[in-house]
């Protein structure tokens, strides 16, 4: 495994990167579908947090 890694090219990565991103959209949003009053409170909690962090 550390072989493949030494020979990934940045744009492999990249490819590789995008369709993780893009699974992972697709469970949210599929979980969102499913629970959404746990999807509402998840997102309350991130607006709380987001408004009270200070840099």
């Amino acid at each position: 495994m550390a072989d493949e890694t030494a020979q990934e090219t940045p744009a492999d990565r990249r490819r590789r990167r995008d369709r993780f991103l893009r699974a992972l959209n697709e469970a949210r949003a599929v979980r969102n579908r499913v629970r959404p009053q746990q999807a509402r409170a998840a997102r309350m909690r991130r607006a709380i947090h987001l408004r009270t962090f200070s840099w």
